[in-house]
């Protein structure tokens, strides 16, 4: 048996891609390690068959056609054996003693038959030139060592929501949820962690730095000067978003309230990119955004227009995009991205 299928997709990652691999290698038969060759052009396929021929029971490769980071998730998705699912980005890895801690909790679920949809651990932003790393953890919001619901989770801060970095997803609900991400698109991450969320029941958090989030390539899709050169796609993904659910609708008020505030900071992030570009067509567009959510949904478009971070994003005028630039500097340092 597979306890968790660990999905690393890959495109030409040759330089780093090994580093991912060794990581989660420790867990050994108890873990797949499912590398999503995304129609590299370098050395990632012939790399990848080095693990294969060494670990045939553990490590597999899949050769696909380029069909961005979204693609290659949704592959690995539907090769996963394991009864938990992680994605791990090539140019990222797990500590090692904490996967082991992981590890052992899940066959303690599958043991007592303890249905548990979503496990949280802590990550570190592994910034380049950074002495002292930040761990965002969540031992503030969320019940340690215990299976909880989400009327049981606390208050979030502005830099402690739950990303890709830091949930594993039972596979069999992840599969159902009939989970697809876009094609060729940047930050899916982002429909990854939120589109299953309403059918997450039971959720476990282990207070473990887990995943290290590596920071500090010049083309990294959280640069800033990528981000703004990608400002449509960061548009498509919040807008995909918005069209997912009318939150009104969603039960659990904490759940609803979590869901609420994931789309402010995703406006939020939008509605700056667009600003910093300095581009006049580009702030039409914010306008756009924001009417978008309007006519989708009303009422969640007035909690966060009228938010904190929707007040500070829709200032009047240049002193006020001035304002909402220093904001977003000031929650970047304090969130650590780009």
């Amino acid at each position: 048996m597979k306890y968790i299928s660990f999905a690393i997709p890959c495109y030409n990652s040759q330089d780093y891609m090994e580093h991912a691999i060794k990581s989660i290698l420790v867990a050994g038969e108890d873990v797949e390690i499912l590398i999503v060759n995304d129609g590299s052009k370098d050395k990632t396929e012939k790399i990848a068959k080095k693990y294969v021929e060494k670990y045939p029971t553990i490590v597999k490769l899949i050769n696909k056609e380029n069909g961005g980071h979204g693609d290659a998730v949704n592959v690995g998705l539907s090769h996963a054996t394991g009864r938990y699912f992680k994605v791990v980005d090539s140019d990222d890895w797990v500590d090692e003693d904490s996967l082991m801690k992981i590890l052992a909790q899940v066959k303690k679920f599958v043991d007592e038959r303890e249905e548990v949809d979503m496990l949280v651990a802590n990550y570190v932003y592994e910034k380049v030139g950074v002495t002292h790393k930040k761990v965002i953890h969540y031992r503030n919001v969320l019940p340690q060592n215990e299976v909880f619901r989400w009327q049981d989770m606390g208050h979030f801060r502005l830099d402690q929501y739950i990303l890709m970095h830091s949930v594993i997803y039972r596979t069999e609900m992840l599969q159902l949820s009939q989970l697809r991400l876009p094609k060729h698109t940047f930050y899916v991450d982002n429909i990854y962690v939120y589109y299953p969320l309403p059918l997450v029941r039971t959720i476990y958090y282990m207070d473990v730095d887990f995943y290290r989030y590596y920071i500090g390539r010049e083309d990294q899709s959280v640069n800033e000067k990528v981000m703004i050169s990608r400002v449509e796609q960061q548009i498509f993904v919040t807008k995909s978003m918005i069209d997912m659910y009318e939150l009104r609708r969603i039960q659990s008020k904490k759940l609803r309230k979590y869901m609420t505030n994931y789309l402010a900071i995703m406006m939020t992030v939008s509605s700056i990119l667009l600003i910093r570009s300095k581009e006049k067509e580009n702030l039409e567009k914010k306008k756009e955004l924001w009417q978008y959510l309007k006519k989708k949904d009303y009422r969640t478009f007035w909690k966060i227009r009228y938010g904190i971070l929707g007040q500070t994003m829709n200032l009047p005028g240049r002193s006020g995009r001035k304002v909402s630039s220093l904001a977003y500097t000031v929650a970047r340092r304090l969130i650590g991205f780009n």
